[in-house]
């Protein structure tokens, strides 16, 4: 173990009454504070002298590098006007490039690519380290979009109008400085803005709360309003949603993270639209809008279930308004709603059955009946929709399972048959591996699901080395990937972990959305003990089954997951080995204080409420650690310039661990926002920090 003379002395100093008297590590959460960073800087000069100056990280360093920059990796494209466009970074391009090319070219095994946008290019002009965020063209019109760039890969983002079919930025186009919000397109000469106006523009939460219709050759500041939020909202904004009917404009008013008003902008005024505040507004089709339900609707003489999806007329949910408003799926304890999209003709549907992808198409019937066909995609994996065309309804669905690679499949609606355009090469034998999906039960007597991913020729002796993934919150739902957790990983985990004999868990845990709106509402606030107890209960079964043992299981989560992952390590430490811990919260008295955090009330409950502390207070990591307690090695990263989880959630739980003497390793990107990279090098470097911390305590 090791202390850092820093936080020795920094404990030692004489303090500043803000902080000392309840939380001696305050001082961390300065983001750049130059006391601060050399706290970071010693940090990770410790971290590299341990963890990535063993031969083991630089051989996975490598091998992460190699898979992450492969060539053979699968672009993820959209359709416009023709062109197919792709964000590209390898080791040659780290920043990125913003590429396109035709439907033809890309069904070649080495298709021509243009360059559109080289933001390495970029950032040398400019001496700024640029990270891409997107684009987003008026529809149809390529030759109008607006690129969202980010100085060091935060949330806050600079807008510029940038012609795609000439392939340059617009001189004295549409331009937002540096700030949280948005820009929509409303016409080639109009744009909806929500964005830091100035004084008392934005929310408690840092967000823009008022929207305003900016028209072009005129003024930011002579904009004209629009709708105006109150400062207790997390955000509002303003959009178009196109279809093959009328287009609607549209005004959300998000009261919380998961409740808003939803207005309809008719001639410019403002109509309330009657939907419960939980509902989402998924896209319009034909000129009816398409709404999610997130709990149980009661309208007029009609019930419509939590979970339903419904299609409408708008005048249906004005105010006394006549309309019909269809049931377009009905809920189902197995078969939950993941995304649904849009095109002239067709309505496509994503579901989750079991954990498990599918896809349906949907298509108006005679006498306002619908009709729906499944997609005949290969079954077990995770499918997500990555392009469609809306005058044709062809649309392009990425497909990858643990063990598959990611696929990219081509349906036409001629036939509505995928067809497989492109697929990654394999970075591991995916066929020495098994999948199964177990089920543990809870404290509470509930299922909760799992899968482990394993040799086949494994032994049940209770010595694998065994990683979990989980997540637990926000609605998300953890599929079948081939990277194990969310992130873009191309199979890393195969190589850096699987093929050294490791075993993969992917934990399905209440807070998620696996299973519907009643999956994630079950760990809210005073219930969130449930995810962490699902959670356990997991490792429990892994012990059970004889997968693994305590001395042989890692945990990882980052976000709300690295919440998780600091619960259950305070709560059970004698379950673990080893934790990973990525751009976690941690000190949760405090959460709602530092950057987005006052939007996640709703989520957690509010702390500075008497009762809610008094539920949120026992599961808080930072302030449940005990130094009468040897917790299992953690390895925490964040990024300097996460604009959005404050870095001093992970920067004072680890000072804290270590005043304690117990063994942490630190890694702070400078940049690299929430994502904790802007780089496929800075990612692979962290991910081979995160296993040779997990060999180096569990094999």
């Amino acid at each position: 173990m090791r202390l850092n003379p820093l936080v020795i002395l920094a404990c030692l100093a004489t303090a500043s009454p803000l902080w000392a008297a309840d939380d001696p590590y305050l001082w961390l959460e300065g983001v750049d504070d130059e006391k601060a960073l050399d706290w970071v800087r010693a940090e990770n000069a410790a971290t590299a002298e341990r963890l990535a100056s063993q031969p083991l990280f630089n051989e996975l360093y490598t091998q992460a590098k190699t898979i992450l920059n492969a060539s053979s990796r699968l672009p993820n494209v959209y359709q416009e006007e023709g062109w197919l466009y792709n964000f590209w970074r390898d080791d040659r391009n780290p920043r990125g490039l913003f590429r396109r090319t035709t439907l033809e070219k890309f069904a070649t095994d080495d298709p021509a690519w243009e360059v559109v946008l080289d933001i390495d290019a970029l950032s040398r002009k400019e001496d700024r380290q640029w990270v891409f965020k997107g684009m987003n063209c008026l529809a149809k019109q390529p030759g109008h979009c607006l690129v969202r760039l980010s100085p060091g890969g935060g949330d806050a983002v600079v807008t510029r109008e940038f012609n795609s079919v000439d392939k340059r930025f617009v001189e004295n186009g549409f331009y937002l400085p540096l700030a949280k919000g948005a820009a929509s397109w409303i016409d080639a000469d109009t744009v909806f803005v929500s964005t830091d106006f100035g004084a008392g523009s934005m929310t408690d939460s840092g967000y823009p709360r008022l929207v305003k219709r900016w028209q072009r050759g005129t003024p930011l500041a002579d904009a004209s309003l629009v709708y105006e939020a109150d400062v207790s909202s997390v955000s509002a904004g303003a959009f178009v949603l196109h279809s093959a009917g009328d287009d609607i404009e549209m005004v959300r008013d998000g009261k919380t993270f998961w409740t808003a008003q939803q207005y309809q902008l008719i001639d410019g005024k403002k109509q309330l639209l009657e939907l419960p505040l939980s509902a989402t507004v998924n896209g319009a089709f034909q000129g009816r809008l398409i709404i999610s339900l997130k709990e149980d609707w009661q309208r007029g003489d009609t019930t419509y279930k939590q979970g339903a999806v419904l299609i409408a007329d708008t005048a249906a949910l004005h105010k006394d308004g006549k309309g019909v408003i269809d049931v377009l799926i009905e809920p189902s304890e197995t078969t939950v709603v993941q995304s649904v999209t849009t095109t002239d003709a067709t309505i496509l549907v994503t579901v989750l059955e079991n954990v498990r992808g599918k896809i349906y198409r949907y298509s108006p019937g005679p006498e306002g009946s619908w009709e729906h066909e499944l997609v005949a995609f290969p079954d077990n994996g995770a499918l997500e929709i990555i392009s469609t065309d809306d005058a044709t309804g062809n649309f392009f669905a990425r497909y990858e399972s643990f063990t598959s690679p990611p696929a990219l499949y081509y349906v036409a609606s001629a036939d509505w048959q995928p067809q497989k355009v492109k697929s990654q090469a394999p970075s591991f034998d995916g066929g020495r591996y098994q999948t199964e999906q177990y089920f543990a039960t809870s404290a509470d007597g509930t299922r909760v699901p799992y899968f482990v991913v394993m040799g086949k020729d494994a032994r049940r002796d209770g010595n694998n080395p065994t990683h979990i993934f989980s997540y637990g919150g926000f609605r998300n739902a953890l599929t079948p990937s081939y990277s194990g957790s969310y992130e873009n990983l191309s199979g890393a985990y195969g190589k850096l972990w699987l093929d050294r004999g490791g075993v993969f868990v992917l934990a399905n845990i209440r807070g998620g959305g696996e299973f519907g709106p009643q999956w994630h509402a079950a760990a809210l606030k005073e219930n969130r003990h449930l995810a962490f107890e699902d959670f356990e209960a997991i490792a429990e079964d892994l012990v059970k089954r004889k997968i693994t043992s305590p001395e042989h299981l890692g945990i990882e989560g980052r976000s709300n997951g690295g919440l998780l992952v600091g619960a259950t390590m305070t709560r059970r430490p004698e379950l673990y080995g080893a934790v990973i811990c990525g751009v976690p919260l941690l000190d949760m008295q405090r959460y709602h204080k530092l950057l987005a955090g006052a939007s996640w009330m709703a989520e957690y409950g509010d702390p500075d409420v008497p009762e809610q502390w008094d539920y949120i207070s026992k599961y808080s990591p930072y302030h449940n650690l005990s130094s009468e307690v040897d917790y299992p090695a953690v390895f925490f990263y964040t990024s300097t310039r996460d604009d959005r989880v404050h870095p001093g959630h992970a920067r004072k739980m680890a000072a804290k661990m270590e005043g304690m003497g117990q063994e942490i390793w630190y890694y702070e990107n400078l940049e690299g926002g929430h994502g904790g990279s802007s780089t496929n090098d800075q990612l692979a470097y962290r991910l081979a920090l995160a296993y040779t911390h997990l060999w180096t305590q569990l094999k």
